[in-house]
């Protein structure tokens, strides 16, 4: 199952012919206070990620309609990338920075922001970031910092419906290099097939092939963006449109692809 998202063609294609420039053009911007981990879009909200928080907004006009606040017990520590699919509201979720890592998806109802459970990753291998449905399953994303640990050992793993691990993927050592000190915070499919990912704070996403079976993710292409890192979301019903965040101005900033096909 792949969500709607689009296809990137970039220039300067690290190991593949060249391809027509694309570039993402901001159209608008909302303001958003949980703006800080990331953002998910629906076909009519937008919902603003924190650690703890969550706001969801309108589309149309950007006017906030729900607010949840982790409340005292539920163990929510820090809520990562975030993916609507059907009514629900599918959030990555760690314990970052303790350890031993402590990793979950979270599940909300996208409607009312109810809590409605959790799927815990048992000694996961390391901080959950980010999750996509794939196929009958789901891909997703476990990070490694430098302030705790060696970001190389960062991986994507491919799970099937019952999530057992079908195929794992570690990162390129020149796409590391990019990440620096962090990880990848957000992914999510082009329609092309290939995963598109960021980094925690350069203004910059990355198209990966995934080797059949395993191994090293290829590094295919780069595309620079206004927002720096954290997670984003292509919207399902405009698929050229992205949606990132401004950590620093708490925003969601929404660009669109030009020069590229959709």
């Amino acid at each position: 199952m792949r969500l709607g998202l689009l296809t990137l063609f970039v220039s300067g294609l690290v190991g593949c012919v060249s391809a027509p420039t694309a570039r993402l053009e901001v159209v608008r911007s909302w303001p958003a206070a949980e703006a800080n981990q990331g953002v998910a879009v629906g076909a009519e909200y937008f919902y603003a990620i924190s650690d703890r928080t969550l706001g969801k907004y309108e589309k149309s006009s950007g006017r906030k309609v729900g607010v949840w606040n982790a409340p005292p017990g539920s163990g929510i520590k820090h809520l990562n990338a975030g993916v609507v699919v059907g009514d629900r509201l599918v959030l990555a979720h760690s314990n970052f920075p303790a350890k031993p890592d402590e990793s979950s998806l979270e599940f909300f109802d996208a409607v009312t922001l109810r809590h409605l459970g959790r799927k815990v990753f048992v000694d996961p291998p390391g901080s959950l970031t980010w999750a996509v449905p794939e196929r009958a399953g789901w891909l997703v994303c476990f990070a490694h910092y430098a302030v705790n640990s060696n970001p190389a050992q960062s991986r994507l793993i491919r799970y099937d419906a019952d999530w057992k691990p079908l195929a794992e993927w570690t990162f390129p050592s020149e796409l590391l290099a990019r990440f620096g000190m962090f990880s990848s915070s957000g992914g999510g499919f082009g329609l092309d097939g290939m995963v598109w990912v960021s980094g925690h704070d350069a203004k910059e996403l990355y198209r990966l092939s995934l080797p059949p079976g395993g191994g090293t993710a290829r590094w295919l292409g780069t595309v620079g963006f206004v927002s720096r890192g954290q997670a984003f979301a292509w919207d399902p019903g405009r698929p050229q449109e992205l949606y990132s965040i401004q950590r620093k101005t708490r925003e969601v900033i929404v660009s669109r692809l030009s020069d590229g096909r959709p």
